[in-house]
Protein backbone atom coordinates (compact mmCIF):
# COMPACT_ATOMS: atom_id res chain seq x y z
CA UNK A 1 0.00 0.00 0.00
CA UNK A 2 2.98 2.41 0.72
CA UNK A 3 4.38 1.77 -2.39
CA UNK A 4 1.64 2.12 -4.50
CA UNK A 5 0.92 5.87 -2.80
CA UNK A 6 4.40 6.74 -3.24
CA UNK A 7 3.93 5.89 -6.87
CA UNK A 8 0.78 8.32 -6.68
CA UNK A 9 2.51 10.93 -5.65
CA UNK A 10 5.07 10.72 -8.19
CA UNK A 11 3.01 10.81 -10.84
CA UNK A 12 1.36 13.82 -9.03
CA UNK A 13 4.83 15.52 -8.87
CA UNK A 14 5.50 14.74 -13.05
CA UNK A 15 1.89 15.84 -13.60
CA UNK A 16 2.75 19.14 -11.48
CA UNK A 17 5.82 19.68 -13.31
CA UNK A 18 4.08 19.51 -16.99
CA UNK A 19 1.29 22.03 -16.02
CA UNK A 20 4.27 24.39 -15.08
CA UNK A 21 5.90 24.11 -18.26
CA UNK A 22 3.16 24.26 -19.86
CA UNK A 23 2.02 27.71 -18.07
CA UNK A 24 5.84 28.93 -18.12
CA UNK A 25 5.07 28.98 -22.02
CA UNK A 26 1.80 29.88 -22.43
CA UNK A 27 2.50 33.27 -23.25
CA UNK A 28 4.72 33.08 -26.75
CA UNK A 29 2.10 30.31 -27.44
CA UNK A 30 -0.62 33.35 -27.00
CA UNK A 31 0.87 35.24 -29.69
CA UNK A 32 -0.01 34.87 -33.06
CA UNK A 33 -0.19 36.89 -36.46
CA UNK A 34 -3.98 35.55 -36.93
CA UNK A 35 -5.25 36.70 -33.40
CA UNK A 36 -7.40 39.02 -34.34
CA UNK A 37 -8.25 37.37 -37.37
CA UNK A 38 -11.60 36.79 -36.52
CA UNK A 39 -12.35 39.59 -33.83
CA UNK A 40 -10.86 42.22 -35.55
CA UNK A 41 -10.19 41.18 -39.62
CA UNK A 42 -9.76 44.99 -41.01
CA UNK A 43 -7.16 45.57 -38.44
CA UNK A 44 -4.55 45.68 -40.71
CA UNK A 45 -5.73 48.02 -43.65
CA UNK A 46 -7.15 49.94 -40.81
CA UNK A 47 -4.06 50.81 -39.07
CA UNK A 48 -1.78 50.75 -42.65
CA UNK A 49 -4.26 53.79 -43.45
CA UNK A 50 -3.19 56.30 -40.43
CA UNK A 51 0.15 55.20 -41.14
CA UNK A 52 0.59 55.85 -44.28
CA UNK A 53 -1.17 59.46 -43.99
CA UNK A 54 0.70 60.18 -41.31
CA UNK A 55 4.44 59.29 -43.10
CA UNK A 56 2.96 60.77 -46.13
CA UNK A 57 2.94 64.00 -43.98
CA UNK A 58 6.19 63.73 -42.11
CA UNK A 59 8.57 60.71 -43.40
CA UNK A 60 10.48 61.21 -39.96
CA UNK A 61 7.34 59.91 -38.09
CA UNK A 62 7.82 56.52 -39.54
CA UNK A 63 11.20 56.28 -37.04
CA UNK A 64 9.76 58.00 -34.03
CA UNK A 65 7.40 55.23 -34.37
CA UNK A 66 9.76 52.36 -34.82
CA UNK A 67 12.18 54.12 -31.48
CA UNK A 68 8.54 54.06 -29.27
CA UNK A 69 8.05 50.14 -30.29
CA UNK A 70 11.52 49.33 -29.06
CA UNK A 71 11.46 52.09 -25.76
CA UNK A 72 8.12 50.35 -25.01
CA UNK A 73 9.51 46.93 -25.23
CA UNK A 74 12.78 47.30 -23.19
CA UNK A 75 10.91 48.86 -19.87
CA UNK A 76 8.89 45.90 -18.37
CA UNK A 77 8.01 44.51 -22.24
CA UNK A 78 6.11 44.98 -25.03
CA UNK A 79 2.72 46.17 -22.58
CA UNK A 80 1.92 49.76 -24.25
CA UNK A 81 3.84 51.78 -21.13
CA UNK A 82 5.04 54.25 -23.17
CA UNK A 83 1.82 55.46 -24.30
CA UNK A 84 0.16 56.55 -20.86
CA UNK A 85 0.46 60.02 -19.52
CA UNK A 86 0.96 60.89 -16.11
CA UNK A 87 -1.99 60.03 -13.25
CA UNK A 88 -2.71 60.62 -9.87
CA UNK A 89 -1.32 57.41 -9.13
CA UNK A 90 1.94 57.35 -11.47
CA UNK A 91 4.24 59.65 -13.28
CA UNK A 92 4.20 58.07 -17.27
CA UNK A 93 8.12 57.55 -19.33
CA UNK A 94 7.41 60.13 -21.11
CA UNK A 95 9.56 62.50 -19.44
CA UNK A 96 11.53 59.59 -18.53
CA UNK A 97 15.69 60.36 -19.36
CA UNK A 98 15.55 58.66 -22.88
CA UNK A 99 11.87 59.50 -23.62
CA UNK A 100 11.70 63.38 -22.68
CA UNK A 101 11.81 65.69 -25.35
CA UNK A 102 12.33 63.00 -27.73
CA UNK A 103 9.59 60.41 -27.77
CA UNK A 104 7.12 61.23 -30.59
CA UNK A 105 4.30 59.97 -32.11
CA UNK A 106 1.54 59.75 -29.67
CA UNK A 107 -0.94 61.51 -31.50
CA UNK A 108 -0.26 59.09 -34.47
CA UNK A 109 -1.13 56.02 -32.28
CA UNK A 110 -4.19 58.08 -30.80
CA UNK A 111 -5.91 58.49 -34.46
CA UNK A 112 -5.41 54.76 -35.09
CA UNK A 113 -6.55 53.68 -31.78
CA UNK A 114 -10.06 55.74 -32.74
CA UNK A 115 -10.30 54.29 -36.14
CA UNK A 116 -9.68 50.93 -34.31
CA UNK A 117 -11.76 51.04 -31.37
CA UNK A 118 -14.89 52.36 -34.04
CA UNK A 119 -14.11 49.09 -35.97
CA UNK A 120 -13.58 47.08 -33.20
CA UNK A 121 -14.57 47.65 -30.13
CA UNK A 122 -12.42 47.25 -26.93
CA UNK A 123 -10.84 44.59 -28.87
CA UNK A 124 -7.21 45.67 -29.71
CA UNK A 125 -4.49 46.47 -27.39
CA UNK A 126 -2.47 49.68 -27.52
CA UNK A 127 0.61 47.55 -27.01
CA UNK A 128 -0.54 45.26 -30.84
CA UNK A 129 -0.84 48.67 -32.09
CA UNK A 130 2.21 50.15 -31.64
CA UNK A 131 3.46 46.71 -32.62
CA UNK A 132 1.91 46.89 -36.33
CA UNK A 133 2.90 50.15 -36.74
CA UNK A 134 6.27 49.52 -35.96
CA UNK A 135 6.00 46.77 -38.91
CA UNK A 136 4.29 49.67 -41.18
CA UNK A 137 6.74 52.47 -40.54
CA UNK A 138 9.71 50.33 -41.95
CA UNK A 139 7.77 48.90 -44.39
CA UNK A 140 6.59 52.23 -45.72
CA UNK A 141 10.30 53.58 -45.97
CA UNK A 142 11.06 50.89 -48.37
CA UNK A 143 11.93 48.43 -45.75
CA UNK A 144 10.90 44.55 -45.57
CA UNK A 145 7.83 43.09 -44.31
CA UNK A 146 6.93 40.19 -41.53
CA UNK A 147 4.09 39.09 -40.09
CA UNK A 148 3.23 40.79 -36.75
CA UNK A 149 2.34 38.10 -33.55
CA UNK A 150 -0.65 39.37 -31.24
CA UNK A 151 -2.32 39.40 -28.72
CA UNK A 152 -0.76 41.44 -25.92
CA UNK A 153 -2.55 43.18 -23.20
CA UNK A 154 -1.62 46.87 -21.86
CA UNK A 155 -0.26 47.60 -18.53
CA UNK A 156 -2.14 49.45 -15.79
CA UNK A 157 0.41 51.49 -14.78
CA UNK A 158 3.96 52.85 -16.29
CA UNK A 159 7.50 52.39 -15.33
CA UNK A 160 9.17 55.94 -15.23
CA UNK A 161 11.84 54.77 -12.59
CA UNK A 162 12.67 51.72 -14.73
CA UNK A 163 12.71 53.80 -17.84
CA UNK A 164 15.06 55.94 -15.99
CA UNK A 165 17.29 52.72 -14.49
CA UNK A 166 19.35 52.68 -17.61
CA UNK A 167 17.92 49.50 -19.47
CA UNK A 168 17.06 51.62 -22.21
CA UNK A 169 20.76 51.88 -23.96
CA UNK A 170 21.96 55.73 -24.10
CA UNK A 171 23.57 57.62 -27.65
CA UNK A 172 26.71 57.19 -25.12
CA UNK A 173 27.37 53.60 -24.86
CA UNK A 174 30.24 51.50 -25.06
CA UNK A 175 30.04 48.62 -26.88
CA UNK A 176 30.27 46.36 -24.26
CA UNK A 177 27.18 48.51 -22.15
CA UNK A 178 25.53 47.54 -25.65
CA UNK A 179 25.82 43.83 -25.50
CA UNK A 180 24.48 43.94 -22.09
CA UNK A 181 21.66 45.69 -21.88
CA UNK A 182 20.60 43.95 -24.90
CA UNK A 183 21.46 40.90 -23.10
CA UNK A 184 19.21 41.42 -20.04
CA UNK A 185 16.35 41.38 -22.92
CA UNK A 186 17.27 38.18 -24.20
CA UNK A 187 18.08 39.28 -27.40
CA UNK A 188 21.75 38.13 -28.97
CA UNK A 189 24.54 40.57 -29.79
CA UNK A 190 23.30 39.89 -33.69
CA UNK A 191 20.50 41.05 -32.54
CA UNK A 192 21.52 44.02 -31.39
CA UNK A 193 23.31 44.97 -34.50
CA UNK A 194 20.81 44.20 -36.76
CA UNK A 195 18.13 46.32 -34.37
CA UNK A 196 20.51 49.05 -34.73
CA UNK A 197 19.86 49.41 -38.15
CA UNK A 198 16.76 50.83 -37.34
CA UNK A 199 19.06 54.41 -37.45
CA UNK A 200 18.94 54.32 -41.21
CA UNK A 201 16.07 56.08 -40.61
CA UNK A 202 15.53 59.13 -38.55
CA UNK A 203 17.02 61.99 -36.54
CA UNK A 204 19.18 62.57 -33.42
CA UNK A 205 19.35 65.74 -31.14
CA UNK A 206 22.50 67.78 -31.00
CA UNK A 207 22.81 67.35 -27.40
CA UNK A 208 23.24 63.32 -27.97
CA UNK A 209 26.19 63.70 -30.29
CA UNK A 210 27.78 66.65 -29.70
CA UNK A 211 30.75 65.10 -27.76
CA UNK A 212 31.02 63.07 -30.65
CA UNK A 213 31.63 65.38 -33.15
CA UNK A 214 34.00 67.58 -30.96
CA UNK A 215 36.03 65.35 -28.73
CA UNK A 216 36.21 61.39 -30.39
CA UNK A 217 39.08 60.31 -32.37
CA UNK A 218 37.51 57.44 -34.72
CA UNK A 219 35.33 60.08 -36.23
CA UNK A 220 35.69 61.33 -40.26
CA UNK A 221 37.06 65.07 -39.87
CA UNK A 222 34.79 66.06 -42.79
CA UNK A 223 31.62 64.54 -41.44
CA UNK A 224 32.26 65.88 -37.65
CA UNK A 225 33.23 69.29 -39.31
CA UNK A 226 30.10 69.04 -41.38
CA UNK A 227 27.52 68.57 -38.22
CA UNK A 228 29.39 71.17 -35.96
CA UNK A 229 27.87 73.81 -38.52
CA UNK A 230 24.41 72.93 -37.05
CA UNK A 231 25.86 71.63 -33.24
CA UNK A 232 27.34 74.31 -30.97
CA UNK A 233 30.08 73.04 -28.72
CA UNK A 234 28.75 74.65 -25.99
CA UNK A 235 26.20 73.29 -23.79
CA UNK A 236 22.78 74.39 -23.52
CA UNK A 237 23.24 75.89 -27.15
CA UNK A 238 21.36 74.52 -30.23
CA UNK A 239 20.81 71.04 -28.17
CA UNK A 240 17.67 70.27 -29.80
CA UNK A 241 18.86 70.95 -33.44
CA UNK A 242 18.70 68.17 -35.07
CA UNK A 243 20.75 66.02 -37.84
CA UNK A 244 19.94 62.42 -39.63
CA UNK A 245 21.44 59.47 -38.63
CA UNK A 246 21.94 58.44 -42.05
CA UNK A 247 23.00 60.81 -44.27
CA UNK A 248 22.65 59.04 -47.50
CA UNK A 249 19.33 57.83 -47.27
CA UNK A 250 17.53 59.38 -44.29
CA UNK A 251 14.41 58.37 -45.20
CA UNK A 252 14.85 55.19 -47.08
CA UNK A 253 14.59 51.51 -44.82
CA UNK A 254 18.18 50.20 -46.35
CA UNK A 255 21.70 49.45 -44.71
CA UNK A 256 23.50 52.45 -46.07
CA UNK A 257 23.83 52.83 -42.14
CA UNK A 258 26.50 50.49 -42.04
CA UNK A 259 28.29 51.41 -44.90
CA UNK A 260 28.57 55.11 -42.99
CA UNK A 261 30.19 52.91 -40.28
CA UNK A 262 33.30 51.88 -42.02
CA UNK A 263 33.69 55.00 -43.22
CA UNK A 264 33.70 56.61 -39.44
CA UNK A 265 30.75 58.62 -39.90
CA UNK A 266 28.24 57.03 -37.30
CA UNK A 267 26.47 60.02 -35.93
CA UNK A 268 26.14 58.72 -32.50
CA UNK A 269 28.72 57.29 -29.89
CA UNK A 270 26.81 53.74 -29.72
CA UNK A 271 26.55 53.64 -33.38
CA UNK A 272 30.00 54.17 -34.03
CA UNK A 273 31.28 51.57 -31.59
CA UNK A 274 29.47 48.85 -33.39
CA UNK A 275 32.50 48.93 -35.51
CA UNK A 276 35.68 50.03 -33.55
CA UNK A 277 37.80 47.51 -33.80
CA UNK A 278 35.32 44.93 -31.59
CA UNK A 279 33.87 41.39 -32.11
CA UNK A 280 31.10 43.30 -33.88
CA UNK A 281 32.95 44.72 -37.01
CA UNK A 282 32.23 41.59 -38.89
CA UNK A 283 28.44 41.92 -38.55
CA UNK A 284 29.06 45.59 -39.33
CA UNK A 285 30.82 44.62 -42.66
CA UNK A 286 28.28 41.67 -43.83
CA UNK A 287 25.09 43.83 -43.76
CA UNK A 288 27.22 46.72 -45.45
CA UNK A 289 27.58 44.29 -48.04
CA UNK A 290 24.31 42.33 -48.14
CA UNK A 291 21.02 44.48 -47.41
CA UNK A 292 19.07 40.53 -47.67
CA UNK A 293 21.41 39.44 -44.52
CA UNK A 294 20.15 42.46 -42.88
CA UNK A 295 16.52 42.31 -43.31
CA UNK A 296 16.28 38.62 -42.42
CA UNK A 297 18.17 39.57 -39.03
CA UNK A 298 16.07 42.66 -38.64
CA UNK A 299 13.52 41.08 -38.69
CA UNK A 300 14.26 37.99 -36.56
CA UNK A 301 15.40 40.50 -34.10
CA UNK A 302 12.24 42.44 -34.58
CA UNK A 303 9.81 39.66 -33.62
CA UNK A 304 12.49 38.41 -30.94
CA UNK A 305 11.80 42.14 -29.48
CA UNK A 306 8.48 41.67 -29.58
CA UNK A 307 8.24 38.72 -27.30
CA UNK A 308 9.70 40.36 -24.69
CA UNK A 309 7.91 39.61 -21.71
CA UNK A 310 4.09 40.71 -23.16
CA UNK A 311 0.63 40.42 -20.99
CA UNK A 312 -1.20 38.13 -21.93
CA UNK A 313 -4.43 35.45 -20.74
CA UNK A 314 -6.44 37.68 -17.95
CA UNK A 315 -3.06 40.04 -17.03
CA UNK A 316 -3.14 43.81 -18.00
CA UNK A 317 -5.87 44.88 -19.89
CA UNK A 318 -7.74 46.65 -23.56
CA UNK A 319 -6.84 50.28 -23.14
CA UNK A 320 -10.17 52.46 -24.66
CA UNK A 321 -7.68 55.38 -24.75
CA UNK A 322 -4.11 54.79 -24.79
CA UNK A 323 -3.10 57.64 -22.73
CA UNK A 324 -4.90 56.36 -19.59
CA UNK A 325 -6.04 53.25 -17.92
CA UNK A 326 -9.61 51.92 -17.62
Amino acid sequence: MECKNKQIISMLKVLLMMILMIMGTQTHAQLSSDFYAETCPSLFPAVRRVMQRAVAKERRMAASLLRLFFHDCFVNGCDGSILLDDTSSFRGEKTAGPNNNSARGFEVIDKIKSRVEKLCPGVVSCADILAISARDSVLLLGGPRWSVKLGRRDSKKAGFSAANSGVIPSPFSTLKSLINRFKAQGLSVRDMVALSGAHTIGQANCVTFRNRIYNESNINLSFALSKRRNCPATSGSGDNKKAPLDIDSPTRFDHSYYNQLLDKKGLLTSDQVLFNGGGTDSLVVTYSRSLNTFYRDFVRAMIKMGDIKPLTGSHGQIRRNCRRPN
